[in-house]
């Protein structure tokens, strides 16, 4: 393998920068979310992506992708949740090989009750701060690098 350029001072700045924002941004929405909600951003992250899902049934494989977290954690997760009675788990029609995790009423209502946390911490921490214009760069800058890390 060829060894990469160096990064210019500007690719420095800008790539420090982002890689402090990925580590501060999420534990201060997870802190402000526990304090306020009651709920880690994680779980809360869980519990949406099952609520978007159609019949709010995910496959486990699919949860863990959605959510962005390693099999053995959803596992974790889901598994702590079915305790609270937020999820319940079971095996797919026609395939027992395939575990799916399904969002109960309890787990809507834990969901909508956290939701105001998760909306105050979000526009406190990064929407007020930014302009209409500083949105749509970040949106396109978002959804470039995304297609990176999620090409086939």
């Amino acid at each position: 393998m060829p060894r990469p350029a160096p990064l210019t001072v500007a690719e420095e700045t800008a790539w420090r920068s982002l890689a402090r924002l990925m580590l501060a941004l999420p534990r201060a929405i997870d802190d402000d979310m526990t304090l306020r909600g009651g709920i880690s951003l994680t779980n809360y992250v869980v519990l949406m992506r099952l609520s978007e899902a159609p019949g709010r049934t995910l496959r486990m494989g699919d949860l863990a992708d959605g959510a962005v977290l390693s099999a053995s954690r959803i596992t974790r997760i889901v598994a702590s949740m079915v305790d609270e009675g937020l999820v319940t788990r079971g095996r797919a029609d026609g395939d027992a090989r395939v575990s799916l995790a399904t969002l109960t009423s309890a787990g809507l209502a834990r969901l909508e009750e956290a939701w105001p946390a998760h909306l105050a911490a979000v526009r406190e921490l990064v929407v007020d701060h930014l302009s209409v214009s500083d949105l749509a760069d970040l949106t396109r800058i978002s959804a470039r690098l995304l297609d990176v890390l999620e090409a086939p």
